[in-house]
């Protein structure tokens, strides 16, 4: 049961997603950072400074469009970088691989184990 989840544990894709969540949210916070520290005050200074800028107000309720300007930025920041830092480089390796036609991979031990099975059934 041990040696089966460490199979499982050990497998490239269980490691790649990990270290994809990890990068992902380290990312998605050094985005939201700097739509909060250059972007919302860009935004505020343009739209009047202060502590209005970026607001309006009808009866007596506060409208952050600001704030809303700054997600719809990190988004677009985010999607961005997912797109050209993971998309753009797996679809060429994709295409890369389709054009040279699939590699021969090292046959794996069960594979080995089984051709000198068979070359010893032979003898």
């Amino acid at each position: 049961m041990l040696a089966g989840f460490k199979k499982f544990i050990m497998q490239g894709n269980v490691v790649d997603l990990a270290v994809g969540v990890v990068i992902g949210a380290a990312f998605g916070a050094l985005v939201s950072q700097f739509t909060a520290s250059f972007i919302d005050p860009l935004i505020k200074a343009i739209t009047g400074g202060g502590t209005t800028g970026g607001t309006f107000t009808i009866n007596e309720q506060v409208f952050d469009y600001g704030a809303f300007i700054n997600a719809i930025i990190t988004f677009v920041l985010t999607a961005a970088a997912v797109y050209f830092v993971v998309v753009v480089p797996m679809n060429a390796l994709k295409d890369r691989r389709a054009k040279g036609g699939e590699t021969e991979t090292e046959p794996t031990n069960e594979e080995k184990m089984v051709s000198l099975l068979e070359q010893i059934a032979r003898k």
